[in-house]
């Protein structure tokens, strides 16, 4: 079984972040590159409030403006077709901390019907290999409990946590060449590498 994290690993924030931040004017447009350089810009400003409930409308009601990872659809669809079992699994507030009370895992939910991630005709995962988790610890004993071998996250302290369950291949999604190699942890920085590392070393 493969595990894939959600946020960051399968849906790309980078656009959607700078958008709504701009819409909003908590951000110079000049600073709006990234959802790390938005995120940097508040806390350096003092503003972490409106970091907090920026977060609960991209991960709420704006979810709809953020596409896929280049060669998500590609990946789950040939291991849709080649029967390797996928899961995903991913560590997600229910409710924003600040702001309107959006139902988080709804909107995720949501956005994966929209991307046809649950139509055998496109993706075809089935809808209850998907699992939103409220906190880590969960997050670490849903990845054990379903059986996977390979998880992938674009989070090295994920990763790296000591609960995290042994035995299981750790992959780490790095599209901007961000964090340093660890040990005992693959990096890859596209989709199409992370099927290359899948395929190479495939145990499920």
């Amino acid at each position: 079984m493969i595990g894939v994290d959600f946020d960051n690993t399968i849906v790309c924030y980078d656009d959607v972040f700078g958008r709504v931040a701009i819409e909003r004017g908590l951000v110079p447009a000049a600073v709006a590159s990234s959802k790390m350089a938005v995120r940097d810009h508040l806390r350096a400003i003092g503003q972490e409030d409106r970091w907090t409930e920026l977060q609960g409308i991209i991960y709420g009601p704006r979810m709809v403006d953020a596409p896929m990872f280049p060669g998500v659809a590609e990946f789950f669809s040939r291991c849709h077709e080649s029967a390797v079992p996928v899961a995903i699994v991913s560590h997600r507030s229910r409710f924003p901390y600040l702001g309107e009370r959006h139902d988080l895992h709804a909107a995720a939910r949501d956005w994966l019907a929209q991307h046809g991630f649950h139509d055998p005709a496109r993706i075809g995962l089935p809808a209850d290999r998907v699992s939103f988790e409220e906190t880590k610890e969960a997050k670490f004993a849903r990845i054990a409990a379903v059986g996977c071998t390979t998880f992938i996250d674009d989070l090295p302290e994920i990763l790296a946590d000591p609960r995290f369950p042994a035995g299981v291949r750790r992959i780490l999604f790095d599209p901007h060449g961000l964090h340093e190699a660890m040990p005992g942890i693959e990096a890859a920085a596209s989709w199409a590498d992370l099927g290359r590392l899948v395929d190479g070393g495939r145990r499920e």
